[in-house]
Order: C-alpha cells, then sequence, then structure tokens
C-alpha cells in the first residue's frame, strides 16, 4: 500500500514535470524572434514582460526603456508582441518615411466589441478608413472648418465660458466641466447642428459617458450609391461620431486645463501672454484667429502647453503591412508597432530643456515663432489627428478669450500638481482656480 502511494506521488510529479516542460518548450518555440528582430528585456515565460510594466507612468518607462536599447526594442505583453518606438528620428522613420507601410491598426479586441468590426476613424483599415477619413474631412470643411463661419462659432461659445466663469465672483472652482462643455458644443455644433446650455440634463450625461470611454480605452492598453465596404451606413455614421466626439472633446479641453495650470505656476509668462493680447488685440473687439501671425509670443506659449502638456503620450498602435527594416532592426510582415509621442515631444536630442515649461522652444533671437520638427503632439504621417487644424483653432480663440478677460490664480499657498493622470490621455489631477476680471 505505502509503495503504491509512492509510485502515485512519484508519477503525479512526473506528469506535473512533464506537462510544465512541455508548456514551456513550446511556449519558447511559438515566441521565438527571427533573426535581427528588436532587442526585448528579459521577460517571462507565458506572461512576457506584463509585470515589468509601470501602469501610472508606462510613457515615461518605455521612454527609458528606448534610451538603453537605441530607440527601438520589443515587449512581449501575454501571447502578444509589440515593438516600441522612441525618440524623434525613429518615430519619424516610422509615421512619416515609411507612412504606406505602418498606416494600419492591428486587430483590437476593445475596438472589435465596441465598434463591430472595421468601422470608425481610429480604428478602421483599408477601404473603410481611406474612404471615411477623406469623406470627414470634406465634410468638416463643408460645416465651415477654417471659415469665418466656425471661428465665429467657437469666439461666440467662448463668450458662454467667459460667462460661466464670471458668475463665480471670484470663488474658487474646477475649470474642467466648463471646458468640455465648450469644446464639445462646438462639435455638437458641427454634428447636431445646434449647441446646449452647460446645464442641459442630456448634454452632461453624454459628457459623461465620453469621459469615460477614454478612461476604459486607457485602462487597458444623404442616399447615395455606394460599396457596402465603404462604411456609408447608420451603424457606422454613429462609429464616426463618437470618434468625433472622443478626439474633439477631451483632448482641446484637456489642452485648456493644462494651460492654466502652467500660466498659474508661471505667472511672469502668464503677464507676458496678457501684455501681447492687449497690445494687438485690445478690449474693444473679438479675437480672430489671424491674429495668431502678430502673436508669435502667444502662439509660442500654447505650442509649448501643447508639448509639456503631452496630451496623447502613447500614440495608437500601427501594424507594419510588410517586412521592413526600422534602424537596423528587421519588423516582419503583421508586426504591432507603438510609438511613443511623449518621446518626440521629450527628446534630449530636439528640445533645449525638455522637462521644463519654456516658450523660447518656439522662438528664434529676434522673439519670431519657429515651427519644430519634433513638434508632434497630433502624430504625424497619414494617420495625424484628422481634427488638428479644428483644435489649433480652438485652443487659439479660447485660450486667448480667457487670458484676454481673467487673471488666472491658484488658492493662498496651494500649489497645483504638475502630474498627469494617465489613461488614453494625460489629464490633470482635480485642481481649483480663481479667475479674477482684468
Amino acid at each position: 500500500m505505502v509503495l503504491t502511494a509512492i509510485l502515485e506521488i512519484v508519477d503525479l510529479k512526473g506528469v506535473l514535470i512533464f506537462v510544465v516542460a512541455f508548456l514551456l518548450v513550446a511556449d519558447f518555440l511559438k515566441n521565438r524572434n527571427p533573426s535581427n528582430y528588436p532587442p526585448s528585456p528579459f521577460s517571462l515565460p507565458l506572461v512576457g514582460n506584463i509585470f515589468h510594466m509601470d501602469s501610472k507612468e508606462p510613457h515615461i518607462y518605455l521612454t527609458k526603456l528606448g534610451h538603453a536599447y537605441n530607440n527601438i526594442f520589443s515587449l512581449r505583453l501575454g501571447r502578444d508582441k509589440v515593438v516600441i518606438l522612441t525618440g524623434y528620428k525613429m518615430v519619424k522613420e516610422a509615421l512619416v518615411t515609411q507612412a504606406e507601410n505602418f498606416v494600419d491598426r492591428p486587430y483590437s479586441p476593445l475596438q472589435a466589441r465596441a465598434y463591430s468590426g472595421n468601422a470608425g476613424l481610429f480604428f478602421s483599415n483599408g477601404q473603410m478608413w481611406k474612404k471615411q477619413r477623406r469623406f470627414a474631412l470634406s465634410t468638416l470643411r463643408n460645416f465651415g472648418l477654417g471659415k469665418k463661419t466656425m471661428e465665429r462659432a467657437i469666439c461666440e461659445e467662448s463668450s458662454f465660458l467667459l460667462d460661466e466663469m464670471d458668475r463665480q465672483k471670484g470663488a474658487a472652482f474646477d475649470p474642467t466641466i466648463l471646458f468640455n462643455n465648450a469644446v464639445s458644443n462646438i462639435i455638437c455644433q458641427m454634428v447636431f447642428g445646434q449647441r446646449f446650455e452647460y446645464t442641459d440634463h442630456c448634454f452632461k450625461l453624454m459628457l459623461k459617458y465620453i469621459s469615460k470611454c477614454i478612461q476604459l480605452e486607457g485602462s487597458i492598453w444623404g442616399q447615395k450609391p455606394h460599396d457596402p465596404t465603404d462604411g456609408f451606413d447608420e451603424q457606422n455614421l454613429v462609429a464616426c461620431a463618437l470618434d468625433l466626439f472622443l478626439a474633439g472633446t477631451e483632448t482641446t479641453s484637456t489642452s485648456l486645463s493644462w494651460s492654466l495650470i502652467y500660466l498659474i505656476t508661471n505667472p511672469e509668462i502668464q503677464e507676458k501672454v496678457q501684455e501681447e493680447i492687449d497690445r494687438v488685440i485690445g478690449q474693444l473687439r473679438e479675437p480672430s484667429i489671424a491674429d495668431r501671425a502678430n502673436m508669435p509670443y502667444t502662439d509660442a506659449v500654447i505650442h509649448e502647453i501643447l508639448r509639456l502638456g503631452d496630451i496623447v503620450p502613447l500614440n495608437g498602435l500601427r501594424v507594419a503591412e510588410k517586412d521592413t527594416t526600422l534602424g537596423e532592426c528587421f519588423i516582419p510582415k503583421g508586426t504591432a508597432v507603438l510609438p511613443i509621442l511623449h518621446s518626440v515631444l521629450f527628446d534630449e536630442n530636439e528640445w533645449e530643456t525638455p522637462n521644463k515649461f519654456n516658450p523660447e522652444h518656439f522662438l528664434d533671437k529676434e522673439g519670431k515663432f519657429v515651427r519644430r520638427e519634433a513638434f508632434m503632439p497630433f502624430s504625424a504621417g497619414k494617420r495625424v489627428c484628422l481634427g488638428e487644424q479644428l483644435a489649433r483653432m480652438e485652443f487659439f480663440l479660447f485660450f486667448v478669450s480667457l487670458f484676454r478677460k481673467f487673471c488666472f490664480s491658484a488658492g493662498d499657498g496651494e500649489k497645483l500638481n504638475l502630474d498627469g493622470v494617465i489613461g488614453v490621455t494625460r489629464t490633470p489631477h482635480p485642481f481649483k482656480i480663481h479667475a479674477m476680471a482684468r
């Protein structure tokens, strides 16, 4: 009896050892990298590098790894592999120089559940993406993008925003919700043909769900004849409208929040911005997008807010359409690639003081505005944000309107948190400010 029990235990251990050994060997053979594949830090069998990731600041962790691996390396996250690209030159190589090869997105379980297949503007690929992006850009232009009608709509919404701030009578308040309301109303006017009052229950509920969608994504890494694959149907229209709201509301409103934080933290810069606004625009007329050419310092401050604000630090995944090389590494067809925008906006080889709020990054010695190639907050290449022109117009007009009317400050003895909360976007921690009419 005793001998039988011992043999059974030995046999069980043997089976377990065999199973574990088999799984390890199978895992190794399945996940072997081809020759000259991007290097990788040590990974555990089966789970890979999942436990190495910094969930609170993944953009910083990945950028630091890029320094150690010459700006290109690979990670294994469970059964999936992804090649990480960091630094301006490497990211530009993929997104601009090899734009055609890295234009598509890889399969995403989140996308499949939220969009029911190849749909929308952000996750779609191939003919669907080309047709829908072209249609979206054309429709935005028809609705006033780049025209005086859109500029007037933004200025009108600015007046509603300023009135709401004025009602605070100098008391401390959180401006985030007001920014969400104001910026979202611009998209509402384009998509629905109307704006909503800030107190409207359905409007507030919609904005709440949009913010929730952003958080959830970040928590897990007229009738015309047409081809059905073009996506001109009601289901895809809803998906495209969702993408417009997600991209067109959260990013610009978050940028406005960062603008208050940075200029309150740097009051001397706030004063210089207001001096330029008073000199160029004054208080007798509304700001115009044409004023930007005459306001180099304000334009530089806005660009520095977008750089240091680092609104979309991780970008979106791409997939290689065919075998290629990046740097000196081989990238097989079908490889998922993640270009880290944070690493570009903070590239020490491109920015004189990457970790400091410094508008001089965008000014020459004569004080004229200078464009920088490494300025990529809207990504680059064929997937560059299609709302970039609208976002730039909105940000400039809202920003100038705010600082023309108010002086912003924190409460006595309070220090605003310059760290961000990472989801799909990098948002400020909750904060309150004072707005005193000038």
